[in-house]
Order: C-alpha cells, then sequence, then structure tokens
C-alpha cells in the first residue's frame, strides 16, 4: 500500500539583523541560506539527520539554486519557508520553495533547488545514487 503524500513542509524563522543590508532589507544571499535551513529542517522531521548522512559519506550538493525575489523581507519579519519535493531522480532531487511573511501572508521569494548526491568519501566527490531511505523519505513528500 502507498504512503500518502505529505503536504509541503512548513520551517518558520525570523530575518536576523546580521542578515540585512542597511536598509534593513534581508540581503539576497541570506535566502539561500534559509532554503538550506528549511531542507535539513525538512529531511529532520523524517528522521534523516543531514550530520549523520555526512558521517556515512553522503552528500547532498548543489547543483543549481534559482530564486525569485517578489517582495523586500525586513529585519525581525518571520517568514514561513514551504518546501516541496518536485522531483526525484536515481542520483538527485528538485526541490521547491515559497518563502512568505506571516502575518500578512506576502511572498517574499520562491525558487527552487537541484541537489545531486554524491560520495563525500571521494576527492572530487563524484556522483551516487540516492540511498534507499533518502529516496523513500524525498519520494514521501513528492508535490
Amino acid at each position: 500500500m502507498d504512503q500518502p503524500r505529505r503536504p509541503p513542509y512548513e520551517h518558520r524563522l525570523h530575518v536576523r539583523y546580521a542578515e540585512t543590508d542597511q536598509m534593513g532589507v534581508a540581503h539576497h544571499s541570506s535566502y539561500v541560506l534559509y532554503l538550506e535551513e528549511a531542507r535539513i529542517r525538512m529531511m529532520a522531521e523524517d528522521g534523516l539527520s543531514y550530520a549523520a548522512l555526512e558521517r556515512m559519506g553522503i552528500g547532498l550538493a548543489v547543483r543549481r539554486i534559482d530564486l525569485r525575489y517578489r517582495q523586500p523581507a525586513y529585519f525581525e519579519d518571520q517568514l514561513v519557508i514551504r518546501t516541496r519535493v518536485e522531483r526525484v531522480r536515481a542520483a538527485s532531487v528538485l526541490l521547491g520553495y515559497e518563502l512568505r511573511r506571516v502575518g500578512d501572508g506576502e511572498c517574499v521569494a520562491e525558487g527552487s533547488a537541484e541537489l545531486a548526491c554524491v560520495d563525500l568519501r571521494q576527492r572530487p566527490a563524484p556522483p551516487r545514487i540516492l540511498p534507499a531511505d533518502l529516496r523513500a523519505a524525498f519520494e514521501a513528500r513528492m508535490a
């Protein structure tokens, strides 16, 4: 029997002062960190510690990041990052993201990240097949 599909994972965070420019606007580079934090927390909720994966020699290297900025996020704004799995391949996964400001619901950014599974025990780290448990967790979250 197939597992039911789960809704997008939601992670909340506050824009910190160090992430903003002189005008109090979240710097564009901060959004990449927000996406990464949401992904790692989603995996942890699914019982997949990213630190444990790395200790086993498994990494998820970013192949591509696409971001579209829609509205500024400001110091102390609370954001909710909705993370969904859009595609799972043998050795990669594509995640979609939507970042909204809590309160007014404005979409501040949306984007995607393609991650390649790599073998961290080798240099340079070559691609490798996604481990079965990791693949199953991502598939359970497919959009």
